[in-house]
């Protein structure tokens, strides 16, 4: 599979709590943090969730 690299560039203060779960399950804890993980459909769709909170790159 291919991989796919998740950088958060917003904070997640003021987002609700299934939101802030998500980037911790993806293991985003900081702004600027820097991610790689592999394009399944479940880490696909938990971006999808957050994409305003996050860049992502193939």
């Amino acid at each position: 599979m291919a991989t796919i690299k998740i950088k958060q560039v917003k904070s997640k203060i003021g987002s609700p709590k299934k939101q802030k779960a998500t980037l911790e399950a993806l293991g985003l804890k900081k702004i600027n943090s820097v991610v790689e993980h592999e394009a399944t459909p479940q880490i696909l769709g938990m971006v999808e969730a957050v994409r305003h909170l996050v860049i992502v790159e193939k």
